[in-house]
């Protein structure tokens, strides 16, 4: 069945008397839709937008409204069918009241009073510079105060499709702001528009898609975010166009010279790897299995001493099978070597540290080269390329800073793509939400239940219509299809990329989901990751579920040779739809230790063992019960425990307190905390279960 779009232009031709000004022109918008149309002066713009509401005759084509052929219907009947129009230099009524020209823009529905009342504070709600001024004369407002007033007159007539003909023509940059803030938020509340703008940036970022008109003409369309930052299209239409000489545009004054062009660079710059093949990247990735073994075995004392005793030396590596014959490393050994574990250079190379989050009483810390770290802005900046983030975006980021990977990554992988960053850290909800509301933020990295926290708290306000955020990168946690169903409703349709990493590997940004949102693309060309039986440690074919197994190719400062990671995923076969060569494995499934992760942090059940047995009065049996309240998003842990033998109910409430501040002080999270008799928790032959897990009852992939 053909799809019926809201309204469809077919070859549509216009004429003011022998001259033509409208040639042809094909346009479809649907439903929900914010679509920019973007032209240099008398491209045909106003033209098109005064044929579809019936200001002037089209002379050929047709225009269809559901389907429906409405050309020639009158502007009072457009209105009714559910368009309204904010003409071209705003036209308000001068010698008439605000409150007066609102009501103006429900007189052709003939609504009732109490309706137009109705609307008319829905309008001051959302101006509310014309409620203060409702009884001043419309001349007398300021240039904005004025196309805002032209807005509200046609949002009286609650139109589907909103036209908005050059709403920043002669207005200063700060109030510019403020419209096309409005206009987002329009956009999100569900208000259709048809957005013609000479200033192409403005308009491609405020929209969906795009069409740009030349000549009366459509001469190019897609979706606005690849209109915006494809090289060709504004070299095309840039011509000879510079920085210093913008006037050489071939559009002119069509506003494609408003495209950031103080950062030219940051809009052709691409951080992917440019292999041709598969076979191209094996290379590459034996070229960097070499160096790394002769790296380690040359610079580390542990990886020579580990490399010696399966017999490999640096020369013996000829092809990536040989990569079976190496020794695996795991987190016990970066323990043991605290606190510069599998460090390969000397200390005056390594320029800073950081450490995981995970607990056993001494952190996992990671030195980094200068190398090291461009690399990890490099690929990191790789991760935003790949769920579309540009240098016009704004990135609020809400993953801790100081000795976590976290903050850090996300910044400066930012700032690498040329995108504005908003650092704002963990915590605090109404910081976060101000933040999104002042500054525009369109692009929220957290984790997985901080996103769906602040969705909550959002929807709760009811402030969903002033929120910007149209995508979501989250990582840390494990996440189930529905929430992340909820996280995107909530956000109102905002579009999220799992992205994935840990701190011994560089940090986060090791790999994102793609567009097509079927997989995770790992940057085969930093490291090599098999897939292996966590009992065996055997090599599994591609598409079996086991433990992932990473090994660097150019780490310097702490390389990694076959770590086990201990989480379970698979990879992937094939090639991906989004058409990116770099290999893929799905969505993290699970642990293969009994590690926690709590709300950012990782935590293991040995941990917990050494906290209880410091605390006289507790017995040795404990279990770990995780819940996730389904209306907040929030994580809860309660830790259920036995008092020791024979020791006194009266201390129940010492022995929790205890218990609680010293979780609390070691691990850096809150937690409940339940005391039962002795004896109470179940006891087995076998080993117990000691972590009861119900956060996510749905599958994951």
């Amino acid at each position: 069945m053909m799809k019926t779009h809201l309204l469809s232009i077919e070859q549509l031709t216009a004429h003011y008397g022998a001259a033509q000004a409208l040639f042809g022109v094909d346009l479809t918008i649907d439903p929900g839709e914010t679509v920019a149309l973007v032209g240099a002066n008398g491209a045909g713009k106003t033209t098109l937008l005064k044929c579809i509401m019936g200001l002037m005759p089209a002379s050929g084509g047709q225009i269809l409204l559901d389907g429906n052929a409405v050309k020639g219907a009158s502007p009072a009947r457009m209105v009714r069918k559910g368009l309204a129009l904010t003409p071209e230099g705003r036209e308000v009524f001068p010698h008439l009241t605000v409150e007066e020209n609102l009501e103006l823009g429900a007189a052709a529905l003939k609504t009732g009073r109490k309706e137009v009342t109705r609307r008319k504070q829905e309008v001051y709600d959302r101006f509310g510079c014309l409620a203060e001024r409702k009884d001043q004369t419309a001349g007398t407002l300021s240039g904005g105060e004025q196309q805002m007033l032209a807005m509200g007159r046609a949002l009286m007539a609650r139109p589907r499709l909103l036209l908005l003909d050059e709403p920043s023509l002669g207005l200063a940059p700060l109030i510019t702001d403020e419209i096309f803030a409005i206009i987002h938020q329009l956009a999100r509340s569900g208000v259709t528009i048809l957005l013609v703008e000479q200033n192409a940036a403005r308009a491609l970022s405020a929209s969906h898609k795009a069409f740009l008109m030349a000549g009366g003409r459509i001469v190019q369309q897609g979706r606005s975010e690849d209109l915006l930052i494809d090289p060709k299209l504004r070299a095309a239409f840039l011509g000879a166009a510079s920085e210093e000489k913008p006037e050489a545009s071939r559009l002119g004054a069509a506003g494609l010279t408003n495209i950031r062009l103080e950062k030219p660079d940051m809009h052709q710059q691409s951080f992917m790897p440019d292999f041709a093949d598969e076979k191209a990247l094996a290379d590459h990735q034996l070229k960097g299995l070499r160096w790394t073994v002769r790296h380690a075995f040359e610079g580390s004392s542990f990886y020579r001493q580990r490399l010696e005793e399966a017999g490999v030396k640096p020369d013996s590596i000829q092809n990536l099978e040989d990569l079976k014959r190496l020794p695996f490393t795991t987190t016990d050994d970066l323990r043991e070597f605290y606190p510069f574990p599998l460090r390969s250079v000397p200390f005056e190379q390594i320029v800073r540290i950081h450490a995981s989050s995970g607990t056993t009483g001494k952190r996992k810390i990671i030195g980094y080269t200068q190398k090291d770290l461009d690399d990890w802005i490099h690929f990191f900046a790789r991760c935003y390329e790949m769920a579309g983030v540009t240098p016009l975006d704004r990135v609020q980021i809400a993953v801790g800073y100081g000795i976590w990977t976290a903050g850090m990554g996300f910044q400066l992988g930012c700032e690498k793509v040329g995108a504005m960053a908003v650092p704002v850290g963990p915590g605090n909800i109404d910081m976060h939400i101000q933040f999104m509301e002042d500054v525009r933020s369109t692009v929220f990295c957290s984790t997985a239940s901080m996103a769906l926290l602040l969705a909550e708290e959002i929807y709760h306000r009811g402030i969903a219509d002033k929120i910007s955020i149209r995508k979501i990168i989250y990582g840390s946690e494990r996440s189930s299809r529905s929430m992340r169903r909820k996280i995107s409703e909530l956000f109102g349709g905002a579009e999220l990329f799992d992205i994935t990493g840990l701190t011994e590997l560089y940090g986060p940004g090791t790999g994102i989901e793609c567009p097509d949102h079927d997989c995770i693309h790992y940057w085969g060309d930093y490291y090599i990751l098999e897939i292996v039986d966590p009992e065996t440690l055997r090599p599994l074919p591609d598409g079996e579920w086991g433990e992932m197994v990473v090994t660097t190719l150019s780490k310097e400062a702490a390389p990694l040779i076959r770590y086990r990671t201990r989480d379970i995923t698979r990879i992937i076969p094939g090639s991906c739809t989004c058409g990116s060569v770099m290999p893929r494995h799905s969505r993290i499934k699970g642990r293969s230790d009994d590690t926690i992760k709590f709300r950012g942090v990782n935590i293991y059940p040995s941990t917990i063992d050494t906290i209880l047995s410091a605390i006289p009065g507790l017995g040795s049996e404990y279990q770990i019960h995780l819940t996730r309240d389904r209306k907040s998003g929030k994580d809860f842990m309660k830790l259920i425990l036995e008092r020791g033998q024979a020791v006194d109910a009266g201390r129940t409430a010492e022995l929790v307190h205890e218990t609680s501040y010293q979780v609390k002080k070691q691990l850096l999270v809150s937690i409940q905390v339940e005391l039962v008799d002795y004896g109470q928790l179940p006891r087995t032959q076998r080993k117990s279960q000691r972590v009861f897990d119900t956060r996510i009852m749905d599958e994951i992939v």
